[in-house]
């Protein structure tokens, strides 16, 4: 796996951007252009009743209001572009959110892509960019009547706190039993393996390098 952090970030705020390449996948931040594609994965009522932050019904609207957001250096959310010998294709996300002070692993996958270990290999990635930007810990969840997500998360090395807790969803309208779990990070302020020089082109060039490699 390859992870790159370069400081050609947003134009609109220059911040440094991270994105990495796995075995099938490209990690990239999202750009306003991507926001069809990320409509048509998203807009499926039996991904958005597992997500606790998402709109529904999850509009184009929504979509173009994501993919133009400014982007957080310590909570950054990748669009997981599938590496295919013609253009990339949008299959999920992936990224680190804020839950109460305390950075929170989360994922989604479209629904064609279920069942294929994009899920695990998309966050074995960002867990090393949690890693390489300082985080000293994950938290994650799931809900309790979703147990295929406590499975990715098992075999990402989580464990159960063994606190169950009430988040909400759009979709099923109401809060819902969470299943809570948590992962230190060792040597998170460790040197990272991951390459620090920016690249000497432009961002969305470094991204079709990727994506071609």
């Amino acid at each position: 796996m390859a992870v790159a952090l370069s400081c050609k970030g947003a134009a609109q705020n220059r911040r440094e951007t991270m994105f990495a390449r796995t075995e099938r996948l490209l990690l990239r931040p999202s750009w306003p252009e991507d926001a069809q594609e990320l409509h048509e994965a998203i807009a499926d009522e039996g991904i958005v009743r597992n997500l606790t932050r998402a709109p529904w019904p999850y509009t184009a609207d929504d979509a173009l209001h994501f993919t133009a957001q400014a982007h957080d250096d310590r909570h950054p959310a990748f669009l997981l572009m599938l590496r295919t010998k013609g253009a990339p294709r949008l299959i999920g996300g992936c990224g680190i959110g804020d839950l109460d002070g305390e950075a929170e692993l989360g994922y989604w996958i479209a629904r064609p892509y279920w069942g294929l270990g994009f899920a695990t290999e998309a966050s074995r990635a960002v867990i090393q960019i949690a890693k390489t930007i300082g985080h000293n810990k994950l938290i994650a969840s799931h809900f309790t009547d979703n147990p295929a997500s406590g499975n990715v998360l098992r075999k990402l090395g989580f464990q159960k706190t063994g606190k169950i807790t009430q988040r909400h969803s759009k979709v099923r309208g109401e809060a819902a039993a969470c299943a809570m779990y948590e992962r230190a990070l060792d040597g998170a302020s460790s040197e990272p393996r991951a390459m620090l020089r920016p690249p000497a082109f432009g961002m969305r060039e470094q991204m079709e390098r990727l994506q071609a490699a």
